[in-house]
């Protein structure tokens, strides 16, 4: 194999940064990160994501489009390359950009492929109650993780339900170590792609805001799973009435007890995390 692979890395968090680590682990550098915009912080001061600190400290070349067009497609033509890993880029690739690696584009996809394609499997594995998951590598074509499985690894998930950032990080992990040890055995064609069973496949859809929103007297089962699908963002929530106004309350914690949920904490809108019984005694 040629010991020095030209390989861009398109990505983000949470995948992004196990996946890089994993990939130095194991001597394997990317020559291009293409990395999500920065964010602004409280003080309205532009703060780099992950991949993009990781290629500065890395002194590797950092891209940062804001879409993908013809400008993007011809500076990356203008460079020979083996191999581009996609992992939770967040942008519609182009059939013209799979096209330009010799070994195509590879995706890390945190769930058993054909289940759960789409944009946020981590979470909705959690929602639909799939305590058995897991992660692929797969080779990218045209269609939404559609494209033919190089490897898969299954996880039963201990313990469970697992909260979502948990679950992202846990999944991150996995499917870093999974990449690491197919990408030299793909760049020399020592391992092989085959078709996924389209018949199979379920699909998953983006998290809104508004999916938090949780009936209290609906299953608290399912109560349960979105509180924890919901964990970071877009955050499970519900409504309540303090002094005649109508106050957003997330929850931050909660657990099922003879069969009924129980808040353990919640945040009130504008305060402090706060007992649930605090809450309830009109401390908010």
């Amino acid at each position: 194999m040629n010991t020095s692979p030209r390989i861009a890395f398109f990505g983000t968090d949470p995948l992004a940064g196990p996946i890089l680590a994993e990939l130095e682990a194991v001597g394997i550098t990317p020559a291009l990160i293409v990395a999500g915009a920065d964010k602004l912080d409280r003080k309205k001061n532009p703060v780099a994501p992950t991949e993009k600190q990781w290629a500065h400290e890395h002194g590797v070349a950092v891209l940062q489009p804001e879409k993908i067009d013809t400008a993007f497609l011809d500076t990356l033509r203008a460079s020979e390359w083996d191999l581009f890993i996609v992992a939770s880029y967040g942008k519609i690739l182009p059939t013209a950009l799979l096209s330009i690696p010799k070994r195509g584009v590879l995706n890390v996809h945190p769930s058993l492929l054909p289940l759960l394609r789409g944009p946020s499997p981590i979470r909705s594995a959690i929602l639909h109650d799939m305590q058995e998951t897991g992660v692929t590598i797969m080779q990218m074509d045209a269609e939404m993780d559609h494209g033919p499985i190089i490897s898969q690894k299954k996880i039963r998930v201990e313990p469970w339900p697992m909260k979502g950032r948990e679950l992202d990080a846990l999944l991150a992990n996995e499917g870093a170590r999974l990449l690491a040890s197919v990408v030299p055995l793909w760049l020399t064609e020592d391992i092989e792609a085959r078709e996924q069973n389209h018949e199979l496949a379920t699909y998953c859809s983006f998290l809104e805001k508004e999916h938090g929103e949780i009936n209290l007297s609906d299953d608290a089962r399912a109560n349960l799973l979105k509180i924890h699908a919901y964990d970071g963002w877009p955050s499970a929530f519900f409504f309540a009435e303090r002094a005649g106004k109508r106050m957003r309350v997330q929850i931050v914690d909660a657990h099922i007890e003879h069969g009924k949920l129980i808040l353990d904490t919640v945040k009130p809108e504008g305060k402090s995390v706060m007992s649930y019984p605090e809450f309830e005694r009109g401390n908010a």
